[in-house]
């Protein structure tokens, strides 16, 4: 096979599915069958807004690479060649992609921190992705999959991974009371994650009734803020003490508010969100209660290992949320259905 199928994003409102060479791996890098490739609210965001991340005029400096590209960041797949200088993988091994490219060289690097590097790439963003039949990515990208764990899971891996790295932000213990505000894939990756560690006594805020409906069918116990106030009902619940931690997955303004209205005090509000509007802090509140709001990007090595073992012990669950489609539906049965908040979490079979 010589050429293969790829969704090719141009520019806004403009992906392809089109026909582009098989990559060949170059050194310390290995070629990947893709299994499955989910479809990210970044994508989304590029799709119709777009470009923001993807390089526009002048090639990323780390990858190289520009407009226009295969997307497709969050996948799994199986190794089917690998470059000189690879050791440790081998054909046949099955694998989740953590798709961060990193410097290396300055100082978040240095500390260890290589998700917030001043360069920082993303494979399917500034590079070619694994919305097709085959990517190459470098061999430092790769995590191992256990028997226990599909594809189709293993390509939730990475935004599970965005997820899971938010909960290690907030200091939280078994016995704990949590907020998750929005019951999109973060947020059920967030309520799943905190699950996984102990942190039972959680409370989803989702004004979707199909949302709530989603997550509910997990475990989750979930609440309308047009119906109920937050605050007053986790102080209720809490004898005034108020949350240990929220969670933004919403990514809009009264989220934000109603967050850090419950959570007590010293204690975090982690916004793990993208926000495509400025927000107004409240920095009286934030100072009278002494508590903070904690950014969070990406996730390491270390939460993709967290969240496949949690995934090999059974603790993820896709019913209800995740549906498949193929390559050619890409546009329709993918992002634009998705735009219309038809479907939750769209995972691409890059041969369908």
């Amino acid at each position: 096979m010589t050429t293969m199928r790829a969704a090719v994003y141009h520019g806004p409102n403009s992906v392809s599915v089109d026909e582009v060479p098989v990559p060949a791996p170059g050194p310390g890098e290995v070629l990947v069958e893709v299994g499955f490739n989910g479809i990210c609210g970044t994508d989304l965001h590029e799709y119709f807004a777009g470009p923001i991340f993807v390089p526009d005029g002048a090639p990323h400096p780390l990858t190289g690479k520009e407009l226009p590209l295969v997307m497709g960041h969050e996948f799994s797949g199986t190794i089917r060649d690998t470059g000189s200088g690879v050791t440790g993988w081998a054909t046949g091994d099955r694998v989740a992609v953590e798709p961060v490219y990193r410097c290396g060289a300055c100082p978040p690097c240095k500390a260890g921190h290589y998700n917030i590097c001043q360069s920082i790439g993303f494979h399917g963003l500034m590079s070619d992705g694994g919305m097709a039949r085959f990517t190459t990515v470098p061999d430092y990208m790769l995590h191992r999959l256990p028997d226990s764990v599909s594809l189709e899971l293993g390509a939730l891996v990475e935004p599970m991974s965005v997820a899971y790295h938010a909960t290690t932000l907030a200091d939280l213990h078994p016995g704990d009371t949590a907020l998750v505000f929005g019951a999109g894939p973060i947020g059920i990756g967030v309520f799943q994650a905190l699950r996984g560690q102990g942190i039972e006594n959680t409370l989803v805020v989702e004004p979707s009734a199909t949302r709530r409906a989603a997550i509910e069918r997990l475990g989750a116990r979930t609440v309308d803020p047009a119906a109920v106030d937050v605050p007053a009902l986790v102080a209720d619940e809490t004898g005034g003490a108020m949350a240990d931690a929220a969670f933004d997955a919403a990514g809009v303004a009264a989220a934000v508010r109603t967050a850090l209205a419950s959570v007590g005090a010293r204690r975090p509000t982690v916004a793990v969100a993208i926000y495509e509007k400025p927000l107004e802090t409240p920095l009286l509140e934030l100072v009278m209660h002494e508590s903070r709001i904690q950014g969070s990007l990406c996730y390491t090595g270390v939460d993709f290992e967290a969240v496949i073992a949690l995934m090999a012990e059974g603790r993820y669950d896709t019913t209800g949320w995740v549906e498949k489609i193929g390559l050619a539906q890409v546009v329709e049965d993918g992002f634009e259905a998705l735009h219309r908040g038809e479907k939750m979490k769209v995972l691409i079979d890059p041969v369908g």
